[in-house]
């Protein structure tokens, strides 16, 4: 029988965001290196961060690709795009000083830093 509040719009949306939060998370063993150069400099533990990141993500998508279990994937989302901002931060940071290690252009990197905003918007509804 079909749940009266499912909404095909919201889940599909959980779905892609999912899958992006996964896939981002795979990405980070796949190929550590671009994500590693982002961590803010001032943070010691840089292999560790980019791991615990990716794991996040991964962990992220699986709990949001599942209905019961989305609060806590749209918690943990949450959680996770807060925790790398810094990274982001840092990112557009060095592509603007022109010591950018990863190939970006400077005006995306800056672009990137406010869209994280819905991005936050939507980890939060799936908490709801």
């Amino acid at each position: 029988m079909r749940d009266p509040d499912a909404d095909p719009a919201r889940d599909r949306a959980r779905l892609r965001a999912a899958a992006m939060m996964a896939g981002m998370g795979i990405a980070h063993f796949l190929v550590p290196g671009p994500f590693r150069r982002i961590v803010p400099r001032w943070f010691p533990w840089r292999r560790e961060a980019v791991m615990v990141s990716g794991v996040a993500e991964i962990a992220s998508g699986a709990l949001l690709a599942i209905p019961r279990t989305r609060r806590a994937g749209g918690w943990l989302m949450l959680l996770t795009v807060l925790a790398v901002y810094p990274a982001n931060v840092q990112m557009a940071i060095d592509a603007s000083r022109g010591r950018s290690q990863v190939r970006v252009p400077v005006w995306l990197t800056w672009l990137r830093l406010p869209l994280q905003l819905p991005m936050l918007a939507r980890a939060w509804s799936f908490t709801r």
